[in-house]
């Protein structure tokens, strides 16, 4: 991973906060002079359903620490929301350690099985499968990782027994529970992994009844596996039994996949140092490729190099552009971004000051042509063919002393791919590739590629100060979308100084390629009719909510979170 010099980084936060530079995060350089008199926090959790933040808070009444309590939160998740997440999908974990400043990322993201092959997505005349036919086939499970990766970061920063980490959900799943909302709404929509045989088996009560939300409902199956788990540790779905009933779940038709045990014997979580960048006093810290944290520093310091701070939310010019540096960041994503075992990820050159200047420099008046990718030196690769649906969640939790865990967790499509071990759904993570390998005769980055990683959007941050203290933990779901979730609710934080809850209500505005979707109804009449005279017309209805979770430090470690409204989200702490 690329370096700079980190006092120099420090240098520029007193002296010039808004240029840019890329900073591998090395801790011991972030810490404070002195170090920071031990205090208790009001740990708490932020999460996208109640009965998660409640196994969480569980966990850290208990003095459990922010990883123990994330273990149970996911736990959780996998079996109130397992349209978004669960123990048959993937994660980036993004872990803070107050007593010594170092930022840790954990990526938990699925692999392809070694049979996996760049047209397995292609249909025999070469075109492109049709996406629902991909979703659903047992080609488009990876393995999955999010437990494995769990347990490594329990190994290192984990408190409590593993074991005891499971008790809030075995008891939801063995007693029952009120259906959510959501569960309920996806559970009986028109989504074809909802309506496929395992889905309908699990969503439909003894008398043929299908789930409501309100309902009572259990899910033993799903009870058993979490026992196995606490009992066999955090590789049991990597082993037998539980594998070789992944194994054949994803070997049925139709589209059988090629997942065998040495894909699973193989599969090891990645453990690393992020990847930070300054923006404007503070450092923003995300994990690296095959995650896109890379893109959200590009657009964060694109954005440096224009006067959006001075703005503000009812400032049409700042949204338009937000809306402009979004573009050019999407096209230099899905252009470079993907697994850099598999393909070298031009990280240095994405975010070096003279290329993020002339990125910035292509910001006009007016909306233009989709912008192309630019070319960091020695780089030229095909066009991206990536789709990505958004069946993701994301929460934070801090403890009791003041260690934070930023996590996005996903099975891919809602429900994934709608197939079942255990209780739980299969991710169908895969077709995150490209489905389209060559491009104009070059590869391109997201192929496709037996043992590879795809190319993921979630991005878990962490901010900290100049003496890297803890500032704020933060995420969302959505698909691609989560780049523009991420950066409009930093933006609102660290540019425009608003409450939180006010930075995640701000409206949702996704713009890539020639595309400006977001939330209209929700930008007024006024700044609508401004941005249409600049080559923007939001367009609503398309693409999933986003479920931002932050929490921010105050002043005397008093921590303030907020969840998203668009979704069931909720932030407690254990006081």
């Amino acid at each position: 991973m690329p370096r700079a010099d980190l006092r120099a980084l420090r240098t520029m936060f007193l002296y010039a906060a808004s240029a840019f530079a890329l900073a591998a995060c090395q801790p011991a350089a972030l810490r404070p002079a002195s170090p920071a008199p031990a205090a208790t926090w009001n740990a708490g959790v932020a999460a996208a359903n109640p009965y998660a933040v409640e196994a969480g808070l569980e966990i850290l009444r208990s003095g459990g620490s922010a990883v123990d309590a994330a273990v149970a939160v996911q736990a959780m998740l996998g079996l109130v929301e397992p349209q978004s997440s669960g123990l048959g999908g993937g994660a980036f974990l993004m872990y803070y350690d107050a007593a010594t400043g170092q930022v840790t990322a954990f990526d938990g993201r699925e692999a392809a099985p070694a049979g996996a092959t760049p047209d397995m997505f292609l249909n025999p005349d070469g075109k492109r499968m049709r996406f629902v036919d991909a979703v659903t086939s047992g080609r488009s499970t990876g393995v999955p990782g999010a437990v494995a990766m769990l347990g490594a970061a329990h190994q290192r920063f984990g408190k409590k027994p593993w074991p005891e980490l499971f008790d809030p959900a075995i008891r939801a799943a063995d007693e029952g529970f009120r259906v959510p909302g959501r569960l309920g709404r996806f559970a009986n929509s028109n989504y074809p992994q909802a309506n496929l045989p395992d889905a309908r088996a699990l969503f439909t009560h003894p008398d043929g009844r299908r789930i409501q939300a309100g309902d009572s409902f259990s899910n033993p199956a799903y009870a058993a596996t979490l026992r196995a788990l606490a009992s066999g540790g955090p590789r049991t779905l990597l082993s037998p039994p539980y594998s070789t009933r992944i194994i054949e779940r994803t070997h049925a038709e139709p589209l059988p996949g090629t997942l065998t045990q040495a894909d699973f014997d193989g599969y090891q979580p990645r453990v690393s140092e992020p990847i930070c960048g300054p923006y404007r006093v503070y450092l923003v810290c995300v994990p690296p490729p095959p995650s896109s944290g890379v893109a959200l520093l590009q657009v964060l310091a694109i954005l440096d190099h224009t006067d959006i701070a001075e703005r503000g939310p009812d400032d049409p010019q700042a949204w338009f552009l937000f809306a402009e540096a979004s573009r050019l960041m999407y096209a230099d994503r899905d252009h470079y971004v993907g697994d850099p075992k598999f393909v070298e990820v031009p990280v240095k050159g994405l975010l070096d000051p003279d290329y993020v200047a002339s990125r910035a420099a292509l910001i006009g008046e007016r909306a233009g042509p989709p912008p192309e990718p630019g070319t960091p030196p020695g780089f030229k690769r095909g066009q991206d063919a990536t789709r990505e649906p958004g069946g993701t969640s994301h929460f934070v939790v801090v403890d009791a002393a003041g260690n934070a865990v930023s996590m996005t967790t996903t099975v891919e499509s809602v429900f994934g791919s709608g197939r079942m071990v255990g209780g739980f759904f299969l991710n169908n993570q895969l077709t995150d590739f490209s489905f389209v390998p060559v491009e104009a005769g070059r590869p391109v980055a997201n192929a496709i590629a037996g043992g590879k990683q795809p190319r993921s959007s979630m991005s878990p941050v962490i901010v900290l100060d100049r003496d890297g203290r803890l500032v704020a933990a933060l995420g969302s779901p959505g698909g691609s979308a989560i780049l523009a979730y991420n950066t409009k609710t930093l933006v609102g934080l660290l540019a425009w100084n608003l409450p939180i809850q006010r930075a995640i209500d701000l409206p949702n505005l996704i713009a890539s390629g020639s595309n400006h979707f977001g939330e209209a109804p929700k930008f007024s009449p006024a700044v609508l009719a401004a941005l249409a005279a600049r080559g923007v017309e939001i367009k609503s209805g398309r693409g999933e909510e986003s479920g931002l979770h932050v929490v921010v430090v105050r002043t005397g470690n008093t921590l303030e979170g907020a969840a998203d409204p668009r979704r069931e989200g909720q932030w407690r702490t254990i006081e």
